[in-house]
């Protein structure tokens, strides 16, 4: 990915990622992030779902969502949400087995059996080859978590759900690089927050252009920080 080369050291991209990352820390650092419970981090993941549903077009409320309700975009999120954690070592063994149990896990009921967790076609799985170029790499993580998401938001490598699995691989990449061990961070909320932005952000970058990624990444950073924002460690 030729366009990506050194995306990080793009104006202004590595000043807000660091800022970004380091209001991430202070908060986990000041709230005692080692006597956090298990609660703390099954709220950040269910507020993660909802947010992400409704990205998605789900109109469930949090406390549909919360209760294990919801139409069925809302209940693919939460299924995902339930098997997220468990997916953080198979994602650092092998990204693309770890895809391919997201959308299993989000598009069962919607798509055919023998459509879950496979490319929809032989030119998806070149896309899905080409997203999983972005790792693995040296560049800061949540720069990393950030083009995952995107590339796969672009690619549509699956046959439903590509926005949830973007959302979701966005986080395990959060957990498993150790920024948010214990995924407490909402990134989901953020881009819910920031909607407009979101999506207009998604739909530049899919043009292809350098500076289209540089604004997504600029975008990212915000994001994360309102994620940071939603945890419930602020609550």
């Amino acid at each position: 990915m030729e366009r990506l080369d050194g995306i990080e050291r793009t104006e202004g991209v590595a000043s807000a990622f660091a800022a970004t990352r380091d209001g991430i820390d202070t908060m986990l650092r000041d709230r005692g992030l080692r006597s956090t419970s298990p609660d703390l981090t099954g709220e950040s993941l269910i507020r993660g779902a909802r947010a992400s549903a409704v990205l998605d077009g789900s109109t469930s409320s949090l406390d549909e969502v919360r209760a294990g309700a919801g139409d069925p975009v809302a209940q693919a999120a939460l299924r995902l949400s339930v098997e997220l954690l468990g997916l953080v070592p198979v994602f650092a063994r092998s990204p693309a087995q770890a895809l391919a149990r997201l959308h299993t896990v989000a598009g069962a009921g919607s798509v055919a059996d023998d459509q879950l967790g496979r490319p929809r076609d032989a030119a998806a799985a070149e896309r899905l080859r080409g997203v999983l170029a972005v790792l693995p790499t040296k560049r800061p993580a949540l720069v990393t978590a950030a083009l995952l998401h995107a590339e796969l938001v672009v690619a549509a490598p699956f046959a439903s759900g590509n926005g949830l699995v973007a959302r979701a691989a966005e986080r395990l990449v959060l957990v498993s690089t150790g920024v948010d061990a214990k995924s407490l961070v909402v990134p989901e909320a953020g881009h819910l927050t920031l909607r407009p932005a979101y999506e207009s952000n998604l739909r530049g970058y899919a043009g292809g252009s350098r500076a289209a990624a540089q604004a997504w990444l600029l975008y990212c950073a915000e994001a994360y920080a309102a994620g940071a924002e939603a945890s419930p460690l602020r609550d």
